[in-house]
């Protein structure tokens, strides 16, 4: 095994290290935490503006959208001053974003509602959809993962190999409408539509989710599951492991106390990012089943135009991303054993 060698001294009259180094030297977990957090501040700023031009420069105009093809110009022009669309796009972009600051995010054109209010009621419900699909997906996706491992190149490692391949070849709107035949028109078992309101009880919401659940939790079972299956075989090839093998150690628990906790980082990784699919990724889900969350008003005011709609929620989807992934790299950071432990 080859010592760690020791780091060379500065040269002589070299200048000090800066403070930034001399943190990162001294404190390697807490300035990487630091620095991510930073990153993902940079990409949410980055983000508002990429969504703000790029509605922004989309084709067709809300004015003439709103009032018909019988609008006169005067109108037009009337309707765009009041919604301050002849505003210099840099000066609405500051003010759309000082608003967001204090947690304001318009008001909609469509239906004079405020749009934090609407994001409010949507977000919850998208966040149940996704919160019931994970609380199913995750653990069973790592159970198959790690049953797949136990019995690797094996038959029962061949059929979930076959199942998570089909179903990562299927798009989620197939998966939906197949659902939807075999669960609500041939075996009327199933809600349909899954729409929720706020006077059902936690209970009736799950019942009426359960086909938008189902799709989603096929949608991202696969990808997370052989994930999980890779990460835990690359760790099993180690020599450490081939040391416990030599040792008498059972292969579940080499896989269990050895493998597994060693693979956390892939795994929480490529977890969040499904995870991220789960909030961000139900757009259209929530459109074949009409179910009343951000997707679904999202689509309804891209539909009009509704600017303010549509510049919020893809502020919300970016920052559950960004959220998502940068919670994903700091756990990454935290099961770093030469960041907890450092030389």
């Amino acid at each position: 095994m080859t010592e760690t060698q020791p780091t060379p001294a500065a040269p002589v009259g070299a200048p000090p290290p800066g403070p930034i180094v001399v943190l990162r030297a001294r404190f390697p977990m807490a300035s990487r935490i630091g620095e991510r957090i930073i990153l993902g501040i940079g990409l949410l700023f980055a983000s508002s503006i990429l969504i703000f031009a790029g509605i922004e420069i989309l084709p067709g105009d809300f004015a003439e959208t709103y009032l018909g093809q019988a609008a006169t110009p005067q109108s037009i022009a009337n309707l765009r001053a009041e919604f301050g669309l002849d505003q210099p796009l840099v000066s609405r972009y500051f003010d759309w974003l000082v608003g967001i600051l204090h947690g304001d995010f318009g008001t909609s054109w469509a239906s004079g509602q405020s749009v934090s209010g609407q994001i409010a009621a949507r977000l919850g419900n998208s966040l149940l959809l996704a919160g019931a699909a994970a609380v199913i997906a995750v653990p069973l996706a790592v159970g198959l993962g790690l049953l797949a491992v136990l019995y690797r190149d094996r038959l029962v490692d061949r059929l979930i190999n076959l199942v998570s391949l089909a179903a990562v070849s299927l798009p989620e709107f197939f998966v939906a409408y197949l659902l939807i035949m075999v669960f609500v028109v041939q075996h009327p078992v199933a809600a349909f539509p899954a729409t929720v309101y706020d006077s059902m009880s936690l209970w009736e919401k799950l019942q009426t989710i359960i086909l938008p659940v189902a799709t989603l939790v096929l949608v991202v079972l696969a990808h997370m599951m052989r994930m999980t299956r890779a990460a835990i075989i690359n760790v099993m090839a180690s020599a450490y492991m081939e040391t416990a093998e030599l040792k008498g150690i059972g292969a579940m628990r080499a896989i269990v106390k050895h493998a597994a906790p060693n693979a956390l980082a892939p795994i929480i990784n490529v977890v969040a990012l499904n995870l991220a699919y789960l909030i961000v990724g139900v757009v259209v889900v929530e459109v074949v089943f009409v179910y009343p969350g951000m997707g679904q008003y999202m689509v309804d005011a891209v539909t009009v135009r509704d600017l303010p709609v549509v510049q919020g929620c893809g502020l919300v989807f970016a920052a559950i991303y960004i959220l998502l992934n940068m919670t994903a790299d700091i756990l990454s950071i935290l099961v770093n054993p030469r960041l907890r432990h450092p030389r």
